[in-house]
């Protein structure tokens, strides 16, 4: 009779700490990258062996109670949010952020990053790095520090487009042609065409700058035929202090205009020097810097780590997870399907399912309250037991 203290005793034992595993979960209900655990309850059957007990089915053996089964996670992703910070990072699918402190590296499903002031980029209030993938695959983490300013790259080319006007009085002009020297040095230039006077088909192109200095010495010369600039004079090239800039004008038409000039600079190139603006993961998971001078330079793919068993994993405080080798590690990039896409400006929500949690938490009290009745029966079997002395 005694024995049926100790198991209403498991049970509410078991239904204690089930009751604890509840209250986690709903208590990071809003914790980002959170992962439940699943309540599980198991039996345990004894059987007399040798005078003692061992705790195995088999004939002859009877109840002993119950305790709380293994810790089993629930791996299913969370709801993806959108933020405005470019290194709030999530993964859309199964894989793990992988992070590097020393020689220790974490995981974690989401996380908000920052820039800290040795140009490393960690998880916000640590000083866990983010791990990229070098050209081997292996994992490394990265400074920006040498990476603050991108180069200037003078204008080598101008490309021209839309209508010469064949029949036009007066000079045409484009203006407005923003170029870049070979120190950086930013340019607005200007370019005159006129028509040759007694000429059939020729004609002339004269660069200026800002300050109405003519640039590459006297003016070019260039021939229309039938509409169309001639392939030999299509490309104008003007230099100054050893720096050459060609205009493309072979997709230059000249028909009758009258004096409204359609001439335009379709493209130029070359850049001044730039700045970091944004330091974000683009659409194929890779690390990127962009600069004021709108160019990009990417940094490098994220380490996503994919695991043949994330129940080995050990979950630890703020969203991170350790594993001690027997998960099953594999590291790959952002792009494969094994481990999803790597997304900036979202943050994985808990995956808390609120409605099982408070069926569990009914369920759990349903069970504390029949095994603590279990004792109370038991105790009062007893005492009545006790009375039978009294009794006659």
């Amino acid at each position: 009779m005694f024995g049926s203290i100790y198991i209403g005793l498991s049970g509410l034992n078991a239904y204690s700490r089930g009751l604890k595993q509840v209250s986690n979960n709903v208590a990071n209900l809003n914790s980002q990258g959170f992962k439940s655990s699943t309540v599980s309850f198991t039996d345990l059957f004894g059987a007399r062996q040798n005078g003692g007990l061992s705790y195995s089915a088999g004939q002859g053996s009877s109840g002993h109670g119950v305790r709380m089964g293994d810790t089993v996670f629930d791996m299913s992703s969370g709801e993806l949010r959108q933020t405005d910070r470019d290194l709030d990072l999530s993964i859309d699918g199964s894989g793990f952020l992988m992070l590097m402190r020393g020689g220790e590296v974490a995981y974690t499903r989401t996380g908000s990053f920052e820039v800290d002031k040795d140009g490393y980029i960690v998880l916000s209030g640590s000083d866990y790095r983010l791990a990229t993938l070098d050209s081997a695959g292996r994992p490394v983490s990265l400074s920006i520090d040498q990476l603050g300013t991108n180069p200037p790259k003078a204008t080598t080319k101008i490309v021209l487009a839309n209508n010469l006007s064949a029949d036009s009085t007066v000079p045409q002009l484009v203006s407005n042609i923003k170029v870049v020297d070979l120190d950086g040095g930013q340019h607005v230039w200007q370019a005159k065409f006129e028509r040759v006077a007694n000429s059939t088909g020729q004609w002339t192109a004269t660069v200026t700058d800002e300050k109405g200095v003519q640039v590459g010495g006297s003016p070019k010369t260039f021939t229309i035929i039938n509409g169309r600039i001639d392939p030999a004079t299509s490309v104008l090239d003007f230099t100054t202090s050893g720096w050459t800039v060609s205009f493309d004008m072979a997709g230059i038409g000249s028909y009758a205009g009258g004096n409204t000039s359609t001439l335009s600079a379709a493209s130029v190139d070359g850049y001044a020097v730039g700045t970091i603006t944004s330091l974000s993961v683009n659409k194929d998971g890779e690390l990127e810097i962009g600069y004021s001078n709108a160019q990009k330079k990417q940094l490098g793919a994220v380490a996503v780590a994919d695991f043949r068993d994330p129940q080995a994993l050990e979950q630890r405080s703020g969203g991170l997870f350790s594993d001690s080798g027997g998960a099953g590690r594999q590291l790959l990039a952002s792009t494969d399907p094994r481990v999803g896409l790597v997304k900036s400006r979202t943050l994985e929500a808990s995956n808390v399912d609120l409605s099982r949690e408070f069926g569990d938490l009914i369920l759990i009290q349903r069970g504390f309250q029949a095994s603590s009745q279990i004792i109370s029966v038991t105790n009062d079997m007893i005492q009545q037991l006790f009375g039978i002395r009294g009794q006659g």
